[in-house]
């Protein structure tokens, strides 16, 4: 390589390298390092105290507000609201346990007595009327009114099933308890028809003093002769002179 040459190239890199130099002061002086630096010592301001409520009733009523109290107020008429807790639903009402026997086609053996197979069995709170019993009617006429009540006791059964309000229905001998026939108590219709007489005392009485009051019954007359007619006494002076 020619000394001219080299020389010339030595002068160029010492010139690149002034020019860099001199760039690099003027950069410095334009940027102020003081403004450029990060505040260290910032004034704030301290925060303000929660200032303690002046009013106690507003303290007593404060609530905590939620998506749905925010829309009622907490004071009605000077009064704060009190939360009432809600009712408890209504339970179902419990159907008693019916434990009744069922009698299968009892018969009556006289007004007041029933008979299933070989069990016997008296209707409560009446006195049975015996089958051989006599009644007389208002004019002294005699009737088998014990026959008669034990005829109706069976027409009123029909040969229905009798619900009893037994324990079991396993029992020797003669037992006593209340029967009915749906919701009919077989006692119950007995007196009201006058075809047996309440207990003494039994709720049955005033019933039975009714029946008695209005003739039905074995108060009343032989309701085979209610089918007698007699002959109107004006009859023969409205008929013609030739006869029928």
């Amino acid at each position: 390589m020619r000394p001219a040459a080299i020389l010339m190239a030595v002068a160029g890199i010492g010139t690149v390298a002034g020019l860099i130099a001199a760039g690099g002061e003027r950069l410095g002086s334009a940027i102020d390092p003081e403004e450029t630096a990060a505040p260290t010592d910032l004034h704030v301001p301290p925060a303000a105290a929660a200032r303690p409520t002046t009013n106690p009733e507003a303290s007593m009523n404060a609530r905590r507000v939620d998506d749905v109290s925010q829309f009622y107020p907490a004071v009605v008429d000077g009064k704060p609201l009190e939360r009432i807790a809600a009712a408890e639903p209504e339970q179902p009402a419990r159907i008693a346990e019916d434990k009744g026997v069922n009698l299968v086609r009892p018969v009556a053996e006289s007004a007041g007595v029933l008979v299933s197979g070989e069990r016997r069995l008296q209707l409560a709170g009446i006195n049975p009327t015996p089958a051989d019993r006599i009644c007389t009617d208002r004019k002294g006429r005699e009737w088998p009114c014990g026959m008669l009540a034990k005829t109706n006791v069976r027409l009123f059964l029909r040969l229905r099933t009798v619900r009893c309000d037994l324990d079991s229905g396993e029992w020797t001998g003669t037992v006593t308890a209340a029967c009915r026939i749906g919701t009919q108590d077989i006692s119950q219709w007995l007196v009201e028809n006058g075809w047996a007489e309440a207990e003494k005392g039994s709720v049955l009485a005033e019933v039975g003093e009714k029946a008695r009051q209005t003739g039905k019954g074995l108060y009343g007359d032989d309701p085979r002769s209610a089918a007698e007619t007699s002959v109107p006494e004006n009859l023969l002076s409205d008929l013609p002179l030739d006869g029928l």
